[in-house]
């Protein structure tokens, strides 16, 4: 199937169902209460089924808000939505009541498909004030769902089962002609790290475009129909796109439970291909440090090992006969054992959502879990570009795809050009004329191109370069990512914008709290600045007890700290440091 030739996703769909043996298993749920699994011909009925009552309510372009966690129904509707002509716009289900009123006063759905009772309470008042909204389907039954929610008009609802249970006709394809390649296919949602979210209007051409990059990357990993486990929230850009690139590839696809649940669900899926953002694999890191720590005598000699051995091949350094037995055992003792615990099959990871540190790139390389970095954003849909397992370099984000044109401004920040480039924001003609001049994307981020291979590396993003009394550029993330590499901090963010130093707002790790928790965390800092110049080197700190999270709004779906929110919030205690 040649991705450049096909007009739009659903042509994409279409394609891989006839090659594919329609009674396999193509999406299951790890839900224990809700086991679903649809073969690709099931799957295939669910869309058609769902599209015909979809387009009685909406016209062509028409927004369509999906609210769902992560489970099969979200793909058939995902993709019921596109075959109906209509746009999906994906939300987050941790938002508040007040993220979802603006997302629906922002884009005015004519259709919205809510999963369950729990974010359909949060939904509910801004449904029943707005006329626009013509229809709402649940995913779950709905007398289930609507029960104990003040519901102006019951008629207004439908479920998806009751849905599935019409009758096709012989002649229903999934086919929709219209949709080109310059068809908008979704609006999603940037993070809102700095403000209210911007929608960003993907084409159907701008992830195809990047699935030519994505399946490049893939073919090396799977000699077999390749597995994956999908847990981040298909409503960002990231996994919205490996949806495709599971289609693209045949794959078998495994919905987590939910994030509590991920070791258990990564046993029973045994992936083939993870992503995840960096705070999963800092989180990893810690974990499997902390561990390998432990050991003692011949066992802690085994990892040393493994460790600089590791490192030596992903360097592509020469090794001696004894150091090449060497890596065989350890291998076998060590990270033959570590892969197990991810089920055994794991071919890689791939990070992307953020900037993975190097030396967490380094270590999970070394101990048998190859990590590749990639590098994208919302407005490029998303891939940029991404490392390929035949030549991992942790400190750049890989070689740009296919299709992309990549350049740097004179003053460093990284610019895109390509089908892949967003249409423009939602309702905001003056911002993506900001955004794109000249067919150029001003990504916001700082990076160079390295010369021997056209990789790519991110040094910073432009927005959060702290800039001292003195004018000198300072890059929080470097030494956030340096601090919080440290088992004894959980997270922190670095502080000290028109300061004469910088500040640390730290929240230690649960298990080591103990009586002297602030001088070890001292011990801890004054290590940290030896590694740093002079302007880089933390000052004081402020020790916080409450975690940045998504439910206390400090925090984004996809893990980053809202540096905004938390300046707000903290804004006392961080001026008192000076």
């Amino acid at each position: 199937m040649n991705l450049d030739n096909l007009n739009n996703l659903i042509e994409l769909f279409s394609h891989q169902v006839e090659k594919q043996n329609k009674k396999s298993i193509f999406l299951q749920w790890l839900n224990p209460n809700n086991k679903k699994a649809y073969t690709w011909e099931e799957t295939q009925k669910n869309i058609l089924n769902l599209s015909k009552i979809i387009k009685e309510y909406i016209k062509e372009g028409d927004r369509c808000l999906l609210v769902s966690e992560n489970r099969p129904e979200w793909f058939v509707s995902d993709m019921a939505i596109m075959l109906s002509g209509g746009i999906t716009v994906p939300a987050y289900t941790t938002y508040t009541e007040e993220d979802y009123k603006y997302l629906i006063e922002d884009c005015e759905p004519s259709l919205i498909i809510v999963s369950n009772n729990e974010m359909l309470k949060k939904l509910s008042n801004t449904i029943n004030e707005k006329e626009f909204i013509k229809k709402v389907i649940t995913l779950d039954e709905v007398n289930k769902v609507i029960n104990n929610i003040d519901i102006i008009n019951k008629n207004k609802y439908l479920d998806f089962n009751t849905i599935l249970k019409n009758k096709l006709l012989e002649e229903d394809k999934i086919q929709n002609k219209k949709l080109k390649r310059t068809s908008p296919a979704c609006i999603i949602y940037t993070s809102g790290t700095g403000g209210n979210p911007k929608g960003v209007i993907l084409s159907h051409g701008g992830i195809l475009n990047n699935l030519v990059g994505a399946c490049e990357i893939m073919k090396p990993l799977f000699n077999s129909r390749p597995v994956f486990l999908t847990w981040l929230p298909l409503s960002h850009s990231y996994e919205h796109c490996v949806q495709f690139a599971q289609i693209a590839v045949g794959a078998k696809v495994f919905y987590a439970e939910k994030i509590e649940k991920l070791l258990e669900n990564i046993s029973e899926a045994k992936p083939t291909i993870m992503t995840a953002v960096p705070r999963f694999y800092q989180n990893l890191y810690n974990k499997i440090n902390i561990n390998l720590k432990k050991q003692t005598g011949f066992k802690a000699k085994l990892i040393e090992a493994t460790l600089r051995l590791g490192k030596k091949k992903l360097l592509n350094q020469k090794m001696t006969f004894s150091e090449k037995l060497l890596n065989l055992m350890v291998e076998i003792l060590v990270r033959k054992k570590i892969k197990k615990q991810f089920g055994g099959n794991l071919k890689a990871f791939v990070s992307g959502g953020g900037a993975l540190d190097q030396e967490i790139g380094e270590f999970l390389n070394s101990v048998g879990l190859p990590t590749l970095q990639g590098y994208g954003l919302t407005e490029t849909s998303p891939v940029v570009s991404c490392n390929p397992i035949h030549k991992i370099k942790v400190e750049t984000v890989g070689p740009p795809f296919r299709g992309n044109q990549v350049k740097i401004a004179d003053d460093g920040e990284i610019l895109v050009k390509g089908e892949n480039v967003m249409l423009g924001y939602w309702n905001k003609k003056e911002e993506t004329n900001k955004a794109i001049i000249d067919g150029w994307l001003y990504t916001g981020d700082i990076g160079e191109i390295d010369s021997e291979d056209g990789y790519l590396k991110i040094t910073d993003r432009k927005k959060d370069i702290i800039v001292s009394a003195g004018g000198d550029n300072i890059s929080p993330a470097k030494i956030e990512n340096m601090i919080t590499n440290e088992p004894e901090i959980d997270q922190c963010m670095v502080y000290g914008d028109k300061k004469n130093y910088l500040v640390a707002l730290i929240v230690p790790s649960k298990e080591f709290l103990k009586e002297k928790e602030k001088e070890k965390i001292n011990n801890v800092i004054e290590k940290i600045n030896k590694k740093l110049t002079l302007l880089e080197k933390i000052k004081k700190i402020q020790l916080i007890e409450e975690n940045f999270s998504i439910e206390n709004g400090l925090m984004t779906p996809t893990m980053k700290v809202k540096r905004k929110k938390v300046t707000e919030k903290y804004k006392n205690l961080l001026e008192k440091l000076y």
